[in-house]
């Protein structure tokens, strides 16, 4: 029985560790460079384990081989390829994009996956022309009295607070200000984020952008997700969602108001029913996209990820630079105080653009934190990549080290200084137009990137026009990502002293 029990064993370690290694000579064969694949975990053992990012892992593999235009990989058993070529990469990402419209990342269409950010690129075609018109010009203007007012709001709330003690956590700051922006903006809903009791919002963003291991087992079992009808999320989080769209709905009585914003164009989608999906070819028939109620809750729910802590994360780390440089800070501050006197203290949306070094720091601080630094797209059919031998297989992962690329000396120099001069419009010039990705380029790029930018400026011009930003005694100077984070945050508390001016 010993030696039955002893040879059963043998046999079942041999056949799973055969299982869980069976893909590791697929880039070898294929003549394409990879670093050394761990049983089980491929190359995504420290992201497994939490000991670091995946984008973290990532960068490392990119800096790994520097003279090499691609890179093999293996998430977990999964073979993908990673792109460190920019002029490659801009194939992938426009001139042959229609091979690469799927990001590869769906899951359970019933469980918020049918989203904008997630859809495979049939759902995302029809999705995204709908969606397109809330951040038009016009659409914009009509958002920046309510911008205007909630950025005026947690001026008086920071006046207040700063009165007891100077310290504070700059993100946790920033975070009441964001929340407020998207949901009166998104869904018309005046929340008082900043004295009220927004606890279930706080769970929200934390089970949201806290990893679970899902990820990892799609990574074993390509495609298990959506087969098995599996979610990304606990239900509670899609239940919110739900609440959050029925009580919007019933508020505006299952028709659009006048308030043009995105729960507006939600009902006017939902009351067609239908959304019929833009043909790549001529010669193809229509596909139309039945708007059902998942469907609503789950653009809701990325819109709210995607308004609030995305930008809260980018200001947060902004601001703390700001404190650290207090030089970068003053000439910035100066810019702002000649924009507002030059406009009787107004912000409009025209006029955003005169703010020439407040676009540097926020491109400098993107640069330095891309909060989701992974692009990621998935191969519709096999492709040679350009000025190469090799070739991606259908259903294929292709990866780009958004912080790999940002961090390159090859494109920026000592790229771990903070130098908003970087993106002064001669250094654009001269640089790569593909070595800047924060939100992605080419069609898939992020569609509200320009409500981001606007958002974030209207509550940093304002925050410096009144306040000053000074390092304290519990200021960090050095800081990692933290690994429990699925976006780009620090794994220390970013304490700034604010000031009254």
């Amino acid at each position: 029985m010993v030696f039955l029990t002893v040879v059963t064993l043998a046999v079942v370690i041999s056949v799973l560790y055969y299982y869980f290694t069976r893909t590791f000579s697929y880039w070898k064969d294929r003549n394409v460079t990879a670093p050394k694949p761990v049983p089980f975990f491929g190359n995504m053992y420290k992201s497994a384990l939490r000991y670091d990012t995946i984008g973290g892992v990532f960068k490392n593999i990119y800096e790994s081989f520097p003279r090499e235009k691609v890179v093999g990989i293996f998430r977990m058993t999964t073979p993908s390829l990673m792109v460190r070529d920019l002029d490659i990469l801009k194939h992938i990402l426009v001139k042959d994009f229609d091979n690469f419209a799927d990001r590869g990342l769906e899951f359970s269409k019933k469980g918020l996956g049918q989203n904008l950010f997630h859809s495979d690129g049939e759902t995302w075609r029809g999705l995204r022309s709908r969606f397109s018109p809330i951040f038009t010009n016009s659409k914009m203007k009509n958002m920046m009295y309510l911008l205007n007012d909630r950025a005026d709001k947690f001026i008086n709330y920071v006046s207040e607070i700063i009165a007891t003690t100077p310290e504070h956590d700059i993100h946790g700051l920033v975070q009441k200000y964001t929340m407020s922006t998207i949901t009166g903006c998104a869904f018309g809903l005046d929340i008082d984020t900043f004295r009220g009791e927004i606890q279930t919002l706080k769970r929200v963003d934390k089970d949201i952008f806290t990893p679970n291991f899902a990820l990892e087992f799609d990574m074993l079992f390509p495609g298990a997700l959506k087969k098995l009808n599996m979610s990304l999320f606990p239900a509670y989080i899609m239940n919110f969602f739900k609440d959050l769209v029925e009580t919007v709905t019933t508020q505006r009585n299952g028709k659009p108001s006048n308030r043009k914003d995105f729960m507006d164009l939600i009902l006017e989608m939902k009351n067609q029913k239908q959304v019929e999906v833009t043909k790549k070819h001529g010669d193809e028939e229509a596909i139309t996209i039945d708007i059902t109620n998942s469907v609503i809750e789950a653009q809701a729910f990325i819109f709210y990820v995607a308004g609030y802590e995305t930008s809260a994360s980018t200001m947060g780390f902004m601001l703390y630079h700001l404190a650290l440089d207090t030089k970068i800070q003053d000439r910035l501050r100066n810019e702002i105080d000649e924009y507002l006197e030059r406009h009787g203290d107004r912000i409009e949306l025209d006029t955003l653009n005169e703010l020439q070094y407040l676009d540097q720091v926020f491109s400098e601080t993107l640069r330095m934190y891309p909060i989701v630094d992974i692009l990621q797209r998935k191969a519709e059919n096999d492709y040679k990549l350009p000025g190469t031998d090799v070739t991606i297989a259908k259903d294929q992962i292709v990866f780009a080290s958004v912080s790999g690329i940002h961090h390159d000396e090859k494109y920026y120099s000592e790229p771990e200084k903070f130098d908003p001069d970087r993106f002064s419009p001669e250094n654009v010039a001269a640089r790569h137009s593909f070595a800047y990705l924060p939100f992605g380029l080419g069609p898939r790029h992020c569609i509200g990137m320009r409500f981001a930018r606007v958002q974030s400026w209207v509550c940093i011009i304002r925050l410096l026009s009144k306040f000053r930003l000074e390092a304290g005694k519990n200021t960090v100077r050095s800081f990692s990502n933290n690994p429990y984070r699925l976006i780009m945050a620090p794994n220390k508390t970013l304490y700034v002293n604010v000031y009254p001016r």
